[in-house]
């Protein structure tokens, strides 16, 4: 692989994030066999003490870490915007604060990356799990070429978030994360779509992702609907889909949010999750 591919990470951390949790994911990032040549991390406003103190002592564990802290808090979308701009290499990927990247996580995407330059993106593989790592409730497998991704963009998520390193020229192009959105993720796949950016999924899982009890409970409301149709109605502007597939999208969400919590819960894990 060409050792000229070096890349940054992207983080965001807040005032909620556990201490621990956040410690874990940063060694797991670090202690890989293609390591990071830096991670950028963004304080999402102001922080508790017990937080800031393991930035500090994260900081001084991985000198290539750096802290950029906010002073207000903007949400997910507009502090990857602030992570991404300071990333210093050309390559960019995310990783959130309480989740695990398995140790081959980097190389064999960025290999992806040397195999082919024209790839601008490349996702993987997920598990997710509650507790203990080791303790897996589900797992989100995806199609692996740009065809079937950009298919599935048509009514769900083609990558899975976590696990996505970027071109930055290629994000940048896109007009990078934004904050207009609370879909930060769906909107820049949009966005790289409409510039026929190329995308691939490792077969590999990538990242353990921590999960909770409730995570479907939280998939529901009428905010939660309005917020995914913002970014179907943005592809039907712009031709990424068509009228009958926006007005399938209307029906499925609706659907979804209106859902009792164990029916959602099997909508998402059976239908939802599967890459077919």
């Amino acid at each position: 692989m060409d050792k000229g591919l070096r890349f940054s990470v992207a983080m965001s951390i807040y005032k909620n994030d556990d201490p621990g949790y956040l410690r874990t994911a940063i060694r797991s990032t670090y202690e890989q066999t293609l390591p990071p040549a830096e991670v950028v991390m963004v304080g999402d406003g102001p922080l508790p003490e017990v937080l800031l103190a393991v930035v500090r002592e994260l900081e001084s564990t991985y000198p290539s870490l750096r802290f950029l802290p906010q002073e207000v808090n903007r949400g997910l979308g507009e502090a990857l915007r602030i992570a991404c701009e300071n990333c210093q290499y050309d390559y960019i990927a995310r990783m959130d604060s309480d989740d695990i990247c398995m140790p081959d996580r980097f190389e064999k995407q960025m290999r992806v990356f040397a195999d082919d330059p024209e790839v601008g993106m490349v996702g993987g593989m997920i598990t997710e799990f509650v507790g203990d790592p080791t303790n897996i409730v589900d797992r989100r497998m995806l199609p692996l070429e740009n065809a079937g991704i950009y298919k599935m963009m048509r009514t769900r998520c083609g990558v899975n978030h976590v696990t996505v390193i970027l071109r930055k020229s290629d994000l940048m192009a896109a007009g990078n994360y934004s904050g207009r959105f609370r879909q930060e993720d769906f909107y820049l796949w949009a966005r790289l779509m409409k510039n026929h950016v190329k995308i691939r999924n490792i077969e590999d899982v990538v990242v353990n992702v921590r999960s909770g009890a409730d995570q479907f409970a939280r998939r529901g409301g009428l905010t939660y609907f309005r917020e995914h149709m913002k970014v179907f109605r943005y592809m039907y502007d712009e031709h990424l889909i068509s009228l009958p597939y926006l007005l399938i999208n209307y029906g499925l969400r609706f659907a979804q949010v209106a859902f009792p919590t164990r029916l959602r819960t099997w909508v998402y894990q059976n239908l939802l999750r599967s890459s077919h």
